[in-house]
Order: C-alpha cells, then structure tokens, then sequence
C-alpha cells in the first residue's frame, strides 16, 4: 500500500521549486543522522512522548542519535518538512537502521516483543 501523493504534475510549475525546497537542510540533517546512527530519534522540546521514547531506549540499553526541533511555539516549519517527507503526522519519528518505525508508542511495542533487538542485529 503506498500513501497518496499529489502528483507533480498537477503542482503549477511556478510553485514546484519552492515546494521541492522546502527546510532541505533540515531533510538532509535527518538524512544523514539516519545514515550514519542505527537509531535516530526526531522530536521537540517539552513533548513527553519525545522523552517517553529517549528513556524506552536508555532503559533497554539502545544507543541513539536525538535530533530536536524547537518546542510547541517554535520551528513548526521544520517539523512540518519531516511530515510532509515521511507521511508520520507526530513526534517523535523514530528511525531504525534506516527505516521509520513509528513514535513512542510503536517503538515501545518493539522493546517489549524483543523486535528492536533483532532490527539491531
């Protein structure tokens, strides 16, 4: 199943180079944590399900790399780039080896099934 998209070609050309480089450098910031650290946590300042998913991970003895932007009143931008390019609507995003695996919640799921463990190898 693949999420809906608008199509580029129903984009006016005279807006698809704004869109195209909409907070790049936050895109390219994740990017390349995901690259470089088996588990990179995306999240904000003051949202407890971002620290809900840092401490799951300290408890289960998982390094991580935590990339924060801003707080509920600010860089709302920045986070709405990583929306719009991984489709999740919510904080945190958390990625392993590449791959997003869902907020707090979901990562918690995966430490208790022992799933995470064997995502780590």
């Amino acid at each position: 199943m693949s999420r809906p998209i608008l199509d580029e070609s129903r984009i006016h050309p005279a807006v698809r180079e704004r869109i195209a480089s909409h907070h790049q450098d936050t895109l390219r910031e994740v990017q390349d944590a995901v690259a470089q650290h088996a588990v990179v946590v995306v999240g904000m300042r003051h949202n407890p399900f971002c620290r809900k998913a840092r401490k799951a991970l300290q408890a289960a003895g998982v390094a991580f790399e935590y990339l924060e932007y801003g707080s509920y009143l600010n860089e709302w931008r920045r986070r709405n780039a990583l929306k719009m390019w991984t489709g999740w609507s919510t904080l945190p995003m958390v990625f392993v080896k590449g791959t997003l695996v869902g907020g707090a919640e979901d990562l918690e799921r995966l430490i208790r099934s022992g799933e995470l463990k064997r995502l780590l190898g």
